[in-house]
């Protein structure tokens, strides 16, 4: 049974005037990636990584954008842009927190930290604060088991959590 490449971008109105793939970001892949990589198509997840420093999202203008310039499909850069639970769709909070939910730890204990988070700051997992300070994720696995239940905050590792104390330190970060 072969993959079949189905487009599921919706339709959108570009956000921006000027490109996600700025000049920069296009020169700095075509001298870093493209010589190290045997086709274009590698250089895909070190650049949405590039754009996810940049902007703190990949937006549907910036897949189209990164479509064209690897000579992809849009639709071959949306499954991959979808199948990585580290790239975001769309914009987070100034504040991201990424809490694992490996096997580690949650025999560690993160369904309680995940609740302290709801309690206090009264958002889910996938969900932005009102204030756009707090973005809450439950991630796959950070490899951290031996600091188990553990979290990235920014790219942060936070490891041996304690529910109260963490909550703590998350809203001085967000101060």
């Amino acid at each position: 049974m072969a993959w079949i490449v189905e487009d599921r971008l919706k339709p959108y109105s570009p956000t921006r005037s000027e490109p996600y793939l700025s000049p920069a970001i296009r020169r700095q892949v075509e001298e870093k990636y493209f010589p190290r990589y045997p086709n274009k198509r590698a250089a895909l997840l070190p650049l949405f990584h590039i754009i996810m420093h940049e902007y703190g999202y990949i937006a549907p203008q910036a897949i189209d954008e990164a479509a064209e310039f690897l000579g992809l499909a849009r639709a071959q850069v949306q499954d991959a842009v979808s199948f990585y639970e580290e790239f975001r769709l769309q914009p987070g909070g100034t504040c991201v927190i990424n809490v694992c939910r490996s096997i580690s730890c949650e025999l560690l204990g993160y369904h309680a930290v995940l609740e302290k988070i709801r309690q206090t700051f009264g958002i889910d997992p996938g969900e932005t604060t009102a204030d756009h300070k707090i973005t809450v994720l439950e991630v796959e696995c950070l490899g951290a088991c031996e600091q188990a239940p553990c979290a990235l905050v920014n790219e942060e590792l936070h490891g041996c959590l304690q529910p109260e104390e963490f909550v703590r330190r998350l809203q001085e970060l967000s101060r």
